[in-house]
């Protein structure tokens, strides 16, 4: 027993060594994806005068668009360019045809445009698997090509790889590459550490959690807080992981490390939450859309790092810039961007304390709503104490007022809810009702119904000090006359869902 006990601390220890392999760089930065598959897209013009209004300071282009480059021109932006799949086969069976795409998509603009990265290929391995035998001489053959014009230190060469290559990936620390890609990816791998590169990976937790038939729960998936018994545990290393992130990144870098890379960064290439969806796609929310990304954006600035090497950088692009309508495929692949063709955000991402990046941040812009799947019981016993004792002029949604359609309690609560949670200022714990309320940054008015703190409407309300019945209420109402009672012969109920990563231990 002791023998054992001596072999697993060494392992233990083995394991823990790791995470101090990748030292420290500079902060994390937030970048985002521009993709052009717009009916109406933007000029270059355009887009870098919303780059600019939004702070954008990192964007990634999927080609080397010429017109795109020159408008980029003296702004500072740092620029990572694409070698497009279909030039690929071309660039990696030819030193000259590699020199000449150097020649024209980056000795052309630079230093006036601030090209900082080559992403050589994307997703080759799993989307163009017959290109991958040329992968890695493509790579060598454009780092030649910057190395004779002197311009290999200022520019990384790389590929983008999506997270599906990685295998077992949960815990992280058993995680490995897909075995049948190591002649590929040892001398990707090995070329990257060598010119002091980046490995490029494409996170998607919004796949991970769709694909995990309600294993994976929404909160884990959306970096929201997990109380410590949610919190998905590595057995190995007793890592704790908090989100899919964070688990995916650890896992490429546990992949790398098994390969004996164990000094190699991670720069996130993609990662987003679709706003719309098909109706098999029922959480492509724009409530989870802006959740995500908000969330996402807080925790690279915030220079989190992850569980396995905390405080170290993971510089994360957002995919994408731009809802992009013409994209094939189910309604959630056209919306992904966080704005629209005419520049206006999708969404109002909520990022308090995320510096000024993606200044469409309008944190006052809040609303209270009631909770989806909440069992409507409870939400007409908040909605009677709103329009009671809570003092909330509930008028608007009386027969014949503008917000009385849809007659249903769920709208009507979250008029209630809102108008309250308005009233008092947004003050901690307004916002809850007995747990079937929560709080948005999407705007819940329709219609003619503007509900109070819209854009469309600036409420004003009487000074109170009751305050609405909490999670910890024994009480939620009393001689509330019930004008907006809604009987229903069925009601919502949330599923509750076990966490159970695979082999994951949850304290």
């Amino acid at each position: 027993m002791e023998v054992r006990m001596d072999s697993m601390a060494v392992l233990l220890l083995l394991l823990l060594l790791a995470v101090s392999s990748v030292s420290a760089a500079d902060d994390a930065f937030v970048g985002v994806n521009l993709g052009t598959d717009l009916s109406d897209m933007p000029s270059p013009t355009e887009v870098v005068a919303l780059l600019k209004a939004q702070n954008i300071r990192h964007i990634r282009l999927y080609d080397a668009d010429r017109a795109m480059l020159l408008a980029l021109a003296n702004t500072g932006i740092q620029v990572t360019v694409s070698v497009p799949n279909d030039q690929l086969l071309g660039i990696g069976q030819s030193n000259a045809t590699a020199a000449n795409w150097i020649t024209r998509n980056v000795i052309a603009h630079v230093p006036a445009t601030n090209i900082t990265a080559i992403a050589v290929g994307s997703e080759v391995l799993t989307a163009l698997p017959n290109a991958a035998p040329v992968l890695v001489s493509a790579l060598k053959f454009i780092h030649s090509a910057l190395v004779a014009s002197n311009l290999d230190r200022q520019i990384k060469v790389s590929t983008p790889h999506s997270s599906s290559i990685i295998l077992d990936s949960f815990p992280p620390s058993q995680a490995f590459f897909n075995r049948s890609w190591d002649k590929v990816m040892v001398p990707v791998l090995n070329f990257l550490q060598s010119t002091d590169s980046y490995f490029m990976l494409n996170v998607y937790p919004y796949y991970d959690y769709m694909q995990s038939n309600g294993v994976i729960p929404l909160d884990y998936a959306l970096f929201r807080p997990l109380p410590p018994n949610k919190e998905a545990v590595d057995a190995n290393t007793l890592l704790h992981y908090t989100n899919v992130f964070d688990a995916i990144v650890d896992a490429a870098y546990f992949a790398m490390s098994y390969l004996n890379i164990t000094n190699l960064p991670i720069v996130v290439t993609e990662s987003g939450w679709p706003s719309k969806g098909d109706p098999a796609e029922p959480d492509a929310t724009l409530d989870n859309a802006n959740t995500y990304n908000s969330n996402l954006i807080k925790h690279v600035l915030n220079n989190t790092g992850t569980p396995k090497h905390p405080g170290i950088a993971v510089s994360t692009y957002i995919y994408e810039l731009y809802n992009e309508d013409l994209r094939p495929g189910s309604v959630s692949e056209k919306n992904w961007g966080l704005f629209d063709a005419n520049g206006l955000p999708v969404y109002t991402l909520h990022l308090t304390g995320a510096g000024t990046v993606l200044a469409n941040d309008t944190t006052n812009q809040t609303f209270c709503v009631a909770k989806e799947g909440a069992d409507k019981k409870m939400l007409q016993a908040a909605l009677d104490w709103a329009c009671g004792p809570g003092k909330v002029d509930c008028s608007p949604m009386l027969q014949g007022k503008p917000c009385y359609e849809p007659d249903n309690v769920v709208t009507h609560a979250t008029y209630a809810f809102n108008a309250y949670f308005q009233k008092m200022a947004k003050s901690p714990g307004t916002c809850d009702f007995k747990g079937v309320a929560t709080i948005t940054t999407t705007d819940p008015s329709h219609g003619s119904c503007m509900v109070p703190g819209s854009a469309g409407r600036n409420g004003t309300f009487d000074n109170s000090t009751s305050l609405a019945p909490s999670s910890n209420s024994t009480t939620a109402s009393s001689g509330c006359i019930s004008l907006f009672f809604h009987s229903s012969g069925s009601f919502a109920s949330s599923a509750i869902i076990g966490f159970l990563v695979l082999s994951a231990v949850f304290l």
